[in-house]
């Protein structure tokens, strides 16, 4: 039954709401509409002009119209007043097919239509800064392993207690919160949901996270590596597939008994499943440019070790039990985690991409190759044959055009969009004139 967002306004006491799409690089655009005109806003949609938000439009391109998913509709816990709601872009009738959220509409369609859902969790690392983000917000918080610490956490108890409270308050079923890894960094996880659920949540919880922060004179930021010499920002994703979606009565298809001597067989993960994870594995490079999107996603990646002794983060292709050094473990049976995405990864994109290679490797039987149990910072010297994963955004949206597969997948408009503007900004890198080049170069 479809959300009336009228009635869900008078019941609720809700003024305003906002009708937020997400764009190509991932920013949330919204528009702040009364009450009093919701009804039409979910029948037409707001207007917006698409050439103003990152997407591949023009000025002369007419109103771009997101039309809210009733669905999606979260009331602001720290601001009860206002609701917000996820949009999907149309423009003159038409479904805006390079929108992110779109997108994944689209590839969560494709995979019901072989009766599959894919349902997902992810856990968003954040750190916690000074308004000006030029240091961490704490400074106590100093210790060079300073993962798990209590004391750390309990000088930032309000601000994770009163986002845990609202996860708590909208139905997420968080599980735990912690300080992670990097010095003034977090982590909250809430229960997997459907893939465009969770891609809803994660949108919503980096706006929360942020406005929790502000809220209490601090500045959240999901940046890759925000702080050179500490441990970065991931956004490691469990990936499991269902015969049905929601709650309905479902049972994981990667779960299923494997065929006897599989590689999988003792980690509990299905043929399908295997497939799935060879579909990832292929097309690991080229999904790069979306799970790890921006020129600072490299320094992540791509990092020495840092001030606890490990980056955490994958710079090979291949795969594991559990063990944490991989790009992806299987930490248990009937699913995975995809440690390759960073905290600037666009919630919807992210969603899609995994299902676009996932839905390949089953289409073509995907082998996901042998299975690497040693510790990969330590010996991942002693691997041969395994591919590197690119160096920089430009290697990665080099390696995203030459995949026609996935470009293919993810739709020819979504992937020329997304082609062209990422291209444009690491020309704008490019040409900056860094304070770095002076320094080295200036007397040569």
């Amino acid at each position: 039954m479809t959300t009336d967002l009228a009635t869900f306004a008078a019941e609720r006491g809700v003024r305003y709401f906002m009708i937020s799409f997400t764009d190509l690089f991932g920013g949330q655009r919204a528009k702040l509409v009364p009450a009093q005109a919701i009804a039409e806003m979910q029948e037409d949609g707001a207007g917006f002009a698409g050439f103003a938000t990152w997407l591949d439009m023009t000025p002369a391109h007419p109103d771009m119209l997101a039309v809210p998913d009733p669905a999606s509709v979260i009331q602001l816990p720290w601001k009860p007043e206002v609701a917000w709601v996820a949009a999907n872009p149309v423009m003159e009738g038409a479904e805006v097919a390079q929108a992110p959220r779109n997108v994944l509409r689209r590839l969560i369609a494709e995979a019901a239509g072989q009766g599959m859902h894919v349902k997902t969790g992810v856990e968003a690392e954040y750190f916690l800064l000074s308004p000006d983000g030029s240091e961490i917000s704490d400074q106590y918080d100093t210790a060079a392993k300073p993962c798990y610490d209590q004391q750390a956490v309990m000088r930032r108890y309000d601000v994770v207690r009163e986002i845990c409270d609202y996860m708590l308050d909208l139905g997420w079923e968080p599980y735990q919160n912690d300080h992670e890894d990097a010095n003034g960094q977090f982590e909250m996880n809430w229960a997997f949901d459907d893939a465009l659920a969770t891609a809803d949540k994660h949108s919503f919880f980096k706006f929360m996270v942020k406005s929790v922060a502000e809220a209490h004179g601090f500045r959240a930021t999901f940046m890759p590596k925000p702080i050179e010499g500490l441990t970065g920002n991931g956004c490691h994703t469990h990936v499991s597939v269902w015969d049905a979606p929601g709650d309905a009565a479902r049972t994981n298809v990667f779960a299923a008994d494997p065929a006897p001597g599989s590689p999988t067989a003792e980690l509990g993960l299905s043929d399908k499943g295997r497939a799935f994870l060879g579909g990832i594995m292929q097309h690991a490079a080229a999904m790069t440019a979306i799970t790890n999107p921006t020129v600072n996603s490299y320094k992540r990646i791509n990092a020495p070790v840092t001030l606890s002794g490990a980056t955490w983060a994958p710079n090979t292709v291949t795969w594991s039990g559990n063990n944490r050094t991989h790009m992806v473990r299987l930490p248990g049976p009937g699913r995975f985690e995809l440690r390759l995405p960073d905290g600037a990864a666009n919630p919807y994109l992210l969603q899609a991409v995994i299902i676009a290679a996932g839905l390949d490797g089953i289409a073509t039987g995907a082998d996901p190759g042998k299975r690497h149990d040693i510790d990969m910072y330590a010996e991942g010297h002693k691997v041969r044959g395994a591919a590197k994963l690119p160096l920089n955004m430009l290697d990665a949206l080099r390696a995203y055009d030459r995949d026609r597969t996935l470009k293919e997948a993810m739709g020819a408009e979504f992937s020329e969009a997304f082609l062209k503007l990422k291209h444009a900004e690491w020309d704008s890198f490019v040409s900056h004139f860094s304070r770095w080049e002076k320094e080295h170069t200036l007397d040569i």
